[in-house]
């Protein structure tokens, strides 16, 4: 496949697809016959009906109608086989081309994902080549290609009628017409160049506006909707200027085609020569004339569409790269030894390595270790040590700059990659779930294995009961990310998912971090049981997991320092590892969960309110629909239910005006373009009426005076060729301004918009961030076609109908009444075929959603699924996506053809109407001939101009349901209002930070029916720290999501300083509370920027103490280059331990009243923990603080331990207050963890 001569756009056509290619080029062939052939016998018609000394009988009449009707016949059934044949096998290579595009992305190192170039969004690409190219590439098949052929077709033959006709004439009149190419070929590829730099412009303000909506917890709890606003508001103004550049290109371009006029005057003067000295026929004159003219206009009316397909090629070249590419590490090799028994000696030797992303930072600097077979062996050290490195070697998702791994003595570059990674069980501290089924994620982890083996999993990881308590059972979904089970549940799940497939070498990286001593202790429990017969190699800043290995490691940058099993390393006190113990010792780093208190819920957990909103993609990613000014772009982007309401309740009229609206301070502009546009409108009926003009003077009796009559007409052609050349210009560039400057301020004030939509919005399955940021890029530019574009091209062909249908009646009332009845029907064709032939339907769209939020998943994910070797599955799952989406395009295919039919046939038959009741007139002696030529020609031409806008249509119906999508959007009222005028100026002073939580009710929106809370009340001293405990899923994340007013209680208030918080203004209240999540959310920038992304205003020194309060400063400034390295798309070039200080920075310098943390220091190392812990200690000192942690270490020295349980609290006190009740749930608790603590003998 990935043969040069293979790559071209019909790389992925089959044999079937081949026949349908044949039949379709022979559709395309005939359909562009119709202007040659329908002008052929035209020229006869011509002939009789001006010849003065022959007078029209009714026969003739008949004889040539009749002829047309043959020919209207022919093309039109050569239309319906075109856009029956290429519309079907767009479809199926498309969906073959996407699948394979999936399959290459998915086999693809890890490296190639982290090596992405700063300010690019991987998965953003992935997405938008899913959706926006393949679409692009549909088109290209289905419509620009079979076009194309047409043209081409039209241009041969309209030439070979020429010759024919008058060998003469065209032979002179030919240098004429290869004119139109030069300027249009020069400035369309300026357009063409423009395009392009505004879908790269595009595509920052894209990255920033899809990076702020996945993380908006983090976005709203630092007040940061502003900045994003700005950000977004000043990338797209480059975008904007570039738009109104490529205006003033199409209008010098377009304008340039006045050359046409400067034919037509060389036509009128030359044929006149012709028909006065050398006895031509003046039919046959005007008909070549009008052939070498139509076949000029044909290579123009072809070139945008050879740009689509230019740009197309471009496209599928990007796509072929991808599919060609082979990854250094391959999962897909067959190559290697699988080893019939694996015993699981693993060794490094000399390992030297550094991350592909940061070459010139070495992580293993000449690492020796030596994991015994059948042993389970503890990986201790600073974060950043690399402890997680060690094991992405293990699975290979890296090879070392030097040194080798060895598996059983073998080299595991020489073993069979997919076979290797089968005898690996990776369970990793952020688990990683896929929005499907419970069921589905643990067999991600076996293919094939039964559903008794998926519930043995789930009882081996301690998640069984819990699952059985969903009313789904193990058909729940979990969400995006998981988001609808807490941390600890998800956790187990990933636990399951490792178990099932019985490794032979277990990894567990932080594995047990998220869960309480409960399910801790049981999973601890399962996975010793588990671990017998295997090789585990366990990760952990809690000693308690690894107390028992049969050896660890101290890691110190990149080496080992000290190694041996606890009980040797603990007996040196000087050791490293003997001060990482004491450390723990001095503060037990427990989880302080009650063993009694079962998590029944099955709500959506902590996790929702704090974790980052899913970035999944929809179809049509930001930046595409600008990356040509000719193609039609099919990325209409999918209307979510509240879309479709708002469509079926609005009406275009209104939304029509709305919009004019929001352009009023560009109406002068506006009133420019429609001068423009009324110019190029008259400019038509005027030169119709001129040629009408010259084929009368063809057959005049006096012919000495023929050449000097003629002369006239030509200074008028020349005449309107400027006129025609100035307009133009005018019109599309001061449209061009209109449009983009309405498209910039659609784009910001939605952005704005959706930054003041509460939580719960974003949490709707339909409201991912891809949906909105194809909301932003595809749709608002519909709205800019839908004004700009629409506009122009209306008020062109309005005043045209108007001024050709006024000419018409003067010069022939009787034809021009007939041609008017007929005109609807043939309006009508060219209106239903555009809309018949949208190419995606509903449906359509809604299947490719599907298959475009699981390609997301799969990229975002991919470490999961390398790790599994999941690969297949992820490409089954998308296969069938794409089942809804072929079979709408066979009947898609059925409504293409039949529309191309209706319009190419009633096209022509209105030609035969107008000479059939002409000829009529002429028999009768009611009409003149010059009179019927310049009616016909003025209504004609006008009727071309009509369906010009009439290919506006399909984008228009686009533009109709964008605005829908943008009004329901701009007009939709937020639960939460975060800047309302009531309380806007209620926060003068400082917030003293009492807060309480009195009689609280509360569900979360996605599960209505789960309580969370049920009359909760809390009450938090000003300055005090308040811990808050209980199972996994209690609702703790819930309390700090209610404080920071991501939700409202169903019931009940929060009050912050005696005052309800919906008294406040929203943004004022949060800008004084920080918030510090589990999973810390960074964005792609430098760390200096994330800092200070708490307080935009900051000085660097102010970043530099707060990041040496978080702990942060001596890492960073290890760092090449130091706090302007660049974290990656979602901080993916840090390590968790990294992230985790940088956002406590972040917080740390917004020098909060109320400070939320929520398991702040769970991806921690001991001494980093320490340390953090310290520095937040200082931090909470005159603050409020609400701590959310399983450790002890976190919250032993809080004033209040609130213990929450079925949704209220059931204990409170301080710690050694909460001791003394016996039998309570705290002192049973700390009963359990010091009978249970590892450290101590």
């Amino acid at each position: 496949m990935g043969d040069k001569k293979n790559e071209g756009i019909f790389r992925y056509a089959e044999g079937y697809d081949k026949i349908l290619m044949f039949l379709g080029t022979l559709g395309s062939l005939g359909d562009g016959l119709q202007v040659p052939l329908t002008m052929y016998v035209l020229s006869g018609v011509i002939n009789q009906y001006g010849d003065p000394y022959d007078p029209v009988t009714l026969s003739t009449v008949n004889k040539y109608s009749l002829r047309l009707l043959y020919v209207a016949l022919f093309v039109g059934l050569s239309a319906f086989v075109e856009g029956l044949c290429w519309a079907r096998t767009a479809e199926r290579q498309t969906s073959h081309m996407r699948l394979e595009y999936l399959k290459s992305v998915l086999k693809q190192d890890v490296a190639f994902f982290d090596t992405q170039e700063a300010g690019s969004s991987t998965t953003y690409e992935v997405v938008s080549t899913i959706t926006a190219d393949s679409n692009a590439i549909q088109v290209t098949i289905g419509e620009k290609i079979p076009d194309t052929l047409a043209n081409m077709s039209s241009f041969i033959f309209c030439h070979v009628f020429a010759f024919t006709l008058s060998w003469r004439l065209t032979l002179a009149a030919l240098p004429f017409s290869v004119m139109f190419l030069i300027p249009a070929l020069r400035f369309g590829k300026l357009v063409m160049d423009v395009g392009m730099m505004m879908a790269t412009s595009y595509s920052g303000a894209g990255s920033i506006a899809e990076q702020a909506i996945s993380s908006i917890r983090t976005v709203y709890s630092y007040v940061g909707e502003h900045q994003t606003i700005e950000k977004f508001s000043n990338a797209l103004q480059n975008t904007m200027k570039l738009g109104i550049k490529q205006g003033l290109a199409r209008g010098v371009m377009i304008g340039s085609m006045g050359i046409i006029y400067i034919n037509w005057a060389f036509q009128a003067w030359f044929g006149s020569i012709l028909v006065s000295k050398h006895g031509a026929k003046g039919g046959d004159i005007f008909v070549a004339g009008f052939n070498v003219l139509m076949g000029g206009l044909y290579v123009l009316i072809a070139l945008p569409n050879l740009t689509a397909i230019s740009e197309s090629r471009g496209a599928i070249t990007r796509i072929n790269e991808m599919i060609d590419r082979n990854p250094t590490i391959n999962s897909e090799d067959k190559k290697g030894k699988a080893l019939s028994h694996v015993r699981g000696l693993i060794e490094f030797k000399g390992i030297h390595f550094s991350y592909p992303s940061r070459p010139d930072t070495p992580i293993l600097q000449g690492l020796h270790l030596r994991i015994p077979a059948s042993k389970t062996v503890g990986l201790v050290g600073g974060s950043g040590s690399g402890k997680s490195t060690i094991v992405s070697l293990i699975q290979r998702f890296y090879d070392p700059a030097e040194g080798e791994i060895l598996l059983d003595g073998y080299n595991i570059n020489n073993l069979n990659l997919k076979w290797l990674r089968s005898q690996i069980g990776l369970v990793n501290q952020e688990p990683i779930l896929f929005a499907t089924s419970i069921k589905e994620n643990i067999l991600f982890g076996k293919e094939g294995a039964s559903f008794d083996d998926v519930v043995a999993a789930a009882k081996d990881a301690n998640a069984h009961d819990f699952i059985v308590k969903f009313p789904d059972g193990y058909d729940t979904n979990v969400g995006q990310f998981g988001v609808q089970l807490s941390g600890g549940q998800k956790q187990r799940v990933a636990i399951a998912r490792a178990l099932i497939r019985d490794p032979q070498i277990l990894l567990l990286d932080e594995a047990t971090s998220a869960l309480d001593s409960e399910s801790e202790r049981v999973v601890q429990k399962a996975i010793d049981h588990v671990s017998v017969g295997r090789t585990n190699i366990i990760i952990a800043h809690r000693l308690s997991t690894i107390r028992k290995a049969d050896l660890i490691y101290v890691l110190q940058s990149g080496k080992v320092i000290e190694s041996g099993s606890h009980n040797e390393l603990m007996k040196t006190n000087d050791s490293h590892y003997f001060k990482m113990v004491q450390l723990q010792l001095s503060a037990p780093a427990t989880e302080l969960q009650s063993p009694h208190i079962r998590s029944v819920s099955a709500s959506p957990a902590s996790v929702r309110s704090s974790a980052p909103n899913t970035p999944l993609m929809n179809l049509f990613s930001p930046g595409f629909s600008m990356s040509s000014p000719y193609s039609v772009q099919v990325d209409a982007s999918f209307e979510s239910d509240y879309e479709n309401n708002s469509k079926k309740l609005s009406h275009l009229k209104p939304s029509q005006f709305r919009l004019m609206k929001m352009n009023s301070p560009e109406w002068v502009t506006a009133l420019w373009g429609c001068l423009g546009a009324i110019g190029c409108g008259v400019i038509q009926p005027i030169n119709a009426y001129c040629i009408g003009g010259v084929i009368n003077v063809y057959f005049q009796t006096t012919k000495s005076t023929m050449v000097e009559h003629a002369s006239k007409y030509s200074y008028m052609f020349l005449g309107v060729g400027v006129f025609s050349f100035f307009s133009t210009v005018i019109q599309h560039y001061n449209f061009a301004i209109t449009g983009e400057k309405l498209t910039t301020r659609v784009r910001e004030k939605l952005l704005e918009k959706i930054m003041t939509f509460e939580i719960g919005w974003f949490d709707k399955d339909e409201n991912t961030s891809a949906a909105i940021c194809s909301l932003l890029s595809s749709e608002a530019n519909m709205v800019r076609s839908l004004v700009g574009d629409r506009l122009s091209l209306l008020t062109q062909a309005v005043f045209s109908a108007i001024f050709a249908y006024g000419l018409g009646l003067v010069l022939s009332w009787r034809l021009t009444l007939v041609l008017l009845a007929a005109q609807p029907f043939l309006i009508g064709s060219l209106y239903a075929r555009r809309v018949l032939m949208k190419s995606l339907s509903e449906n359509t769209q809604k299947a490719l959603r599907e298959g475009s939020q699981l390609a997301s998943e799969a990229v975002i994910n991919h470490r999961t699924i390398t790790a599994f070797s999941s690969q297949k599955r992820v490409v089954s799952l998308f296969k069938d996506t794409l089942q809804g989406p072929k079979d709408e395009s066979i009947r898609q295919s059925y409504y293409s053809g039949a529309g191309l039919f209706s319009c190419q046939f009633l096209t022509t038959m209105s030609t035969a109407l107008a000479f059939w009741y002409g000829g009529r007139l002429l028999a009768k002696g009611l009409i003149e001939p010059e009179r019927l030529f310049q009616a016909f020609l003025v209504l004609l031409l006008t009727a071309y101009t009509i369906a010009d806008a009439g290919r506006m249509t399909r984008d228009i119906s686009r533009g109709s349901s964008a605005v829908s999508s943008v009004f329901a959007i701009l007009d939709k009222k937020t639960e939460i209002d975060p800047d309302t005028s009531r309380g806007r100026d209620s926060i003068k002073g400082n917030i003293r930070g009492h807060v309480e939580l009195r009689n609280v009710f509360f569900a979360y929106p996605s599960r209505p029916d789960h309580m969370v809370f049920k009359g909760l009340s809390l009450k938090i001293e000003q300055g005090t720290s308040v811990a808050l405990v209980g199972p996994s899923g209690s609702g703790k994340s819930t309390v700090i999501g209610l404080i920071e007013r991501f939700y409202d209680p169903l019931k009940g208030a929060v009050f912050i300083d005696e005052k309800n918080i919906k008294e406040y203004n929203l943004r004022g209240l949060r800008s004084h509370i920080a918030l510090v999540s589990q999973e810390p959310t960074l964005f792609a920038g430098s760390i200096l920027e994330n800092i200070a992304y708490g307080k935009p205003s900051a000085t660097e020194s102010e970043i530099r103490n707060a990041a040496a309060l978080a702990n942060a400063h001596e890492f960073i400034s290890g760092m090449k280059d130091g706090y302007e390295t660049y974290c990656g798309e979602r901080g993916v070039q840090l390590s968790g331990g990294q992230k985790q200080r940088i956002a406590l920075a972040r917080a740390i310098i917004k020098n909060p009243a109320i400070l939320l943390l929520d398991e702040a220091t769970s991806a921690l190392d001991t001494m980093s923990e320490s340390l953090v812990q310290e520095a937040l200690e200082k931090m909470m000192n005159g603050r409020t603080c609400i701590v959310v942690a399983h450790r002890l270490s976190t919250i032993q020295n809080s004033e209040l331990i609130a213990v929450i349980n079925d949704g209220k609290v059931v204990e409170h006190g301080c710690h050694s207050d909460l001791l003394s009740i016996r039998g309570g749930v705290y002192s049973n608790l700390v009963k359990m963890q010091c009978s249970n603590s590892p450290l101590r003998k």
